[in-house]
């Protein structure tokens, strides 16, 4: 054949009565569409379907010639297990080729233990476009599971790995769940799989061997800020946040976590958590949470959590928590004469919980398509204390003890639009619900993961909802430029102006260098308390370090 320095390779083809028509710069690719088209084709029951060529010019035509349509006739289907025939039904007019039933058959029989089955048709006999012939199956060898290794460069123990994969040692074999094993590793937050999981076949056990590589998600994260002084007018105040996320320890699953944040000269907060998977030997995973809040001279607020978490499928997770919050206030100096009660105030509140982590995102550490949802619902009992630097009287009338229930969601979306353009999509919202509620119960927003443009935990919140949209522009696989826009409404019954409506834009920077993540953030917010004015604008920047 002639080749030519622009030459094409052209496709065309009948679909539905509709004609089909697909370019190709090489032979290579054209023959292979062309290939698989055929069989896609032949499936159909047009068994002797080829393709013709027609060579123009500087194009190769492709044009299929589809013949007779074949069907069953006859096929004896005796030496058939009665239980595929159960599964699959008779050969008839839902399998027009003969070959196409025999695939499903083989099929079922590799996700059932017999891998190595074999199916065959004899006798067969053609006759005006019929089909007729017998079908003759062998098993093979039962094939079970063994325990799985690890290969290539990770920490990660067998046994771990052999968990999450769900392939359990002593079941059969399946090729459909060493496919979805796969599929759950390559999308673990830890390591990443190198190529297709081999396999091993010894004296009727099959060992899947997968080569995994650590990913760096370990974050050493130091962010500052530049804020107005609301004591000094006209000077900055220097804000700062260290995050330490320790992933995977010992090649376990096992996780640790510390936060804390400056809010203000007064004013900060400390999170620490640590996770457990399957704990001992259980597909249940173990969370333990603490988080203090200290705000201003005002009040101190303390919460323990502990969580048990199960895995439902690939995407979903479920978890049970109990969670005990509590709040003081830090002095009561003044308030002996007081004849209302403080905005903030002594409780205790014992609550129980469960919550759905439903997670469609292509990518663990930096998603550019998919979708992921959460939410969480817990009810208790909240048990009001009295302070004895305050009048007695105040709590007259006040049920010391009563039911409390709150919810929250978020729901996130990730476009890839184009190879350098991206969105990302986010709402948030939450409610809680008691006849009386005190500022220090309240939700907290505000600050660069939830409304930017205003101080972290700026807002005070009953129930809320706020909406995140970014456009970004990728310059490199994890570095991008964005602008961004937030929107948000809050009820605070403490505010003078109960219903806020927030709102706040901006652009920034993300920079993903050999040692870590540089981001930048200029953003200027609008709200009840703050005017629209670049004297209150915002700047984020940090280094989040993976290791």
């Amino acid at each position: 054949m002639l080749c030519l320095g622009q030459q094409v390779f052209r496709i065309s083809w009948a679909e539905s009565g509709e004609s089909k028509i697909k370019d190709y710069g090489n032979e290579v690719l054209a023959r292979h569409f062309s290939d698989s088209l055929a069989r896609a084709i032949q499936n159909q029951g047009f068994l002797e379907g080829s393709f013709a060529e027609t060579f123009r010019e500087d194009t190769l035509t492709l044009t299929w010639v589809s013949g007779e349509l074949f069907s069953w006739k006859d096929i004896n289907t005796e030496m058939m297990p009665v239980y595929y025939l159960r599964e699959l039904g008779q050969p008839g007019s839902e399998y027009p080729a003969p070959y196409l039933w025999i695939d499903e058959a083989l099929e079922l029989a590799e996700n059932s233990g017999f891998p190595f089955a074999e199916l065959k048709m004899d006798s067969l006999e053609i006759k005006d476009h019929s089909i007729s012939g017998v079908l003759n199956f062998s098993f093979g060898p039962r094939i079970t599971w063994d325990s799985l290794e690890v290969s290539g460069a990770s920490k990660t123990k067998p046994r771990y790995l052999q968990r999450i994969s769900g392939l359990v040692p002593g079941e059969l074999f399946s090729q459909k769940q060493l496919n979805k094993a796969a599929q759950t590793i390559r999308r673990s937050p830890y390591f990443t799989l190198v190529g297709a999981p081999e396999i091993s076949f010894q004296t009727q056990h099959a060992q899947p061997v997968f080569t995994i590589q650590d990913r760096r998600v370990n974050v050493f994260d130091g962010v500052v800020g530049l804020l107005p002084n609301e004591n000094k007018p006209g000077k900055m105040l220097i804000t700062g946040e260290v995050d330490l996320r320790l992933y995977h320890l010992g090649g376990k699953g096992r996780d640790f976590s510390v936060n804390w944040q400056r809010l203000n000269i007064q004013s900060q907060f400390l999170e620490i958590k640590a996770n457990e998977a399957f704990v001992f030997g259980s597909p249940l995973d173990f969370q333990f949470g603490f988080s203090l809040l200290k705000q201003d001279s005002n009040f101190v607020n303390r919460n323990f959590e502990l969580d048990f978490g199960y895995r439902i499928s690939d995407s979903g997770y479920l978890d049970f928590f109990t969670k005990r919050q509590a709040g003081d206030l830090i002095s009561s100096d003044g308030m002996g004469n007081s004849e209302v009660l403080p905005s903030a105030i002594d409780y205790r509140w014992n609550q129980y919980g469960i919550g759905i982590d439903w997670n469609k995102l292509d990518s663990p550490v930096n998603p550019r398509k998919g979708s992921r949802i959460q939410s969480r619902f817990s009810l208790g009992n909240k048990r009001i204390i009295q302070n004895t630097g305050l009048p007695e009287e105040l709590y007259t009338g006040l049920e010391e003890s009563s039911a409390q229930y709150q919810g929250w969601f978020s729901g996130e979306k990730h476009l890839y639009l184009r190879s350098a353009w991206g969105m990302w999509l986010r709402g948030v919202a939450g409610f809680m619900e008691n006849e009386n509620l005190f500022l220090n119960e309240l939700y907290r927003l505000g600050g660069l993961k939830s409304i930017r443009g205003f101080n972290e935990k700026n807002f005070y919140a009953r129930s809320f909802g706020y909406f995140n949209l970014e456009q970004r522009l990728f310059f490199d696989q994890n570095s991008f430029l964005v602008v961004f826009a937030d929107l948000g409404i809050i009820e605070n019954p403490y505010e003078v102006q109960k219903i806020d409506h927030p709102v706040s834009f901006g652009t920034g920077i993300n920079l993903d260098t050999d040692g870590g993540l540089f981001s930048f953030v200029f953003a200027l917010g609008k709200s009840n308390s703050q005017p629209l004015s670049f004297s209150y604008s915002r700047i984020h920047f940090g280094y989040l370090a993976r290791f």
